[in-house]
């Protein structure tokens, strides 16, 4: 389909877009059941990187779905497009030298090993939000573990379809057992040790 597709390069370079920017580009990528905190932590996370001077974007599952995914359900078939689709965004926001988060479930560990692949080496951190199922269900937020549970949601990550959690995440949270902001520093600090900030 890319046969008669030429790749067009741009008169401004990434080193710099990063220049401008004052900081290194990368993609934090949160993964966890709905009702981890994934948005949370990523808004969170968000907020006080824009005190601090640094060039963001969020992507969010569910803003998503309302435009660029809206033509995708829940099926296998289509999480691997929806993660597919998002990593491409997430790669151009990089090169345009953006700290990127994204959060999704991304119930599967091939699609963000996919993503990563993407990106050169060193830009993708995996931030694993491993808040356990049950207190993902006592929360739920949008009341959609209780549809899952009644038949009412089909295909429902944790549910009737897997989660396969990151076997080395760059950073685990856990927001059962650590504050919103604990998380913030937590991240903040891995930023800077990689150099990112």
């Amino acid at each position: 389909m890319t046969e008669n597709v030429v790749w067009h390069r741009h008169s401004v370079s990434e080193q710099q877009r990063r220049a401008l920017k004052g900081h290194e580009p990368s993609v934090l990528w949160f993964t966890g059941l709905s009702g981890s905190g994934k948005s949370t932590l990523a808004n969170a996370l968000e907020r006080r990187l824009a005190q601090m001077g640094v060039h963001t974007y969020l992507l969010d599952g569910d803003n998503v779905r309302h435009g660029l995914n809206r033509d995708l359900g829940f099926s296998d078939t289509d999480r691997v497009e929806n993660i597919r689709r998002i990593g491409e965004v997430a790669k151009l926001f990089a090169d345009a030298g953006t700290l990127v988060l994204t959060a999704f479930i991304s119930p599967f560990r091939a699609d963000r090993a996919l993503v990563e692949q993407l990106l050169p080496q060193g830009q993708f951190l995996e931030i694993f939000v491993d808040t356990p199922l049950a207190e993902c269900e006592r929360r739920d937020p949008k009341g959609l573990y209780q549809k899952a549970r009644t038949g009412e949601i089909r295909h429902f990550t944790g549910i009737d379809s897997d989660y396969e959690p990151p076997l080395a995440p760059a950073l685990r949270l856990d927001t059962k057992a650590q504050s919103i902001e604990e998380c913030v520093e937590a991240m903040v600090t891995l930023l800077k040790q990689r150099q990112v900030l």
